[in-house]
């Protein structure tokens, strides 16, 4: 992924936003749309939830001001439109996108991604993670399939609301894992100590 945040940002250095927000899309759309999905689990809300994260990349790329990574800033992008989207009492379904071109590379995208890659240890893990809320399961997520540091995680996952520090994140995170372990015992994936 270095190779993709360099060429970002050099197009950004030349003020081509939308080879960037292209690169964006084709360099972490995938791994996007997965995060996405994860915490859906429906893929009309994933789709949904990756359209408003689209319009944000493009609508915000602009006023990026590269504090933070491309990659955290996307997850951060995605976060926040799950967010929204799942505050909504009325979801929109289909909403187009700002440009054709994003339209376009969105569509790209969800259709090579393959949303549901099981086996029956996954699905007893995703049986798992399914009772977790949103926010524990991006967490997860962002942590352990996406590798972020958690200052990255912290960046991600502060709101307006409440902003994080690594050190919160973390503790979270334990938090999760040990709930997520009781659940797993509970169910027979796992014996009790």
């Amino acid at each position: 992924m270095e190779a993709v945040e360099a060429e970002i940002a050099h197009l950004l250095e030349v003020s081509d936003l939308q080879s960037a927000a292209a690169t964006i899309v084709r360099g972490y759309g995938p791994a996007i749309l997965g995060y996405l999905a994860a915490l859906a689990r429906d893929a009309d809300r994933a789709d949904d939830a990756f359209s408003q994260f689209c319009e944000d990349l493009w609508r915000g790329l602009p006023a990026f001001r590269r504090d933070a990574s491309v990659r955290t800033w996307v997850y951060k992008l995605a976060w926040h439109a799950w967010l929204r989207n799942e505050r909504e009492a009325f979801r929109r379904h289909g909403r187009p996108i700002t440009t054709e071109e994003m339209s376009r590379l969105a569509a790209e995208v969800r259709s090579t991604t393959a949303l549901h890659l099981r086996s029956e240890a996954k699905d007893a893990v995703a049986r798992l993670r399914g009772q977790l809320t949103p926010a524990e399961q991006s967490l997860l997520v962002l942590r352990i399939d996406r590798d972020l540091s958690w200052s990255e995680v912290a960046s991600v996952m502060s709101t307006p609301e409440e902003h994080l520090d690594a050190q919160t994140a973390a503790k979270r995170f334990q938090r999760v894992k040990a709930r997520l372990r009781k659940l797993a015992e509970a169910a027979g994936l796992l014996e009790k100590p």
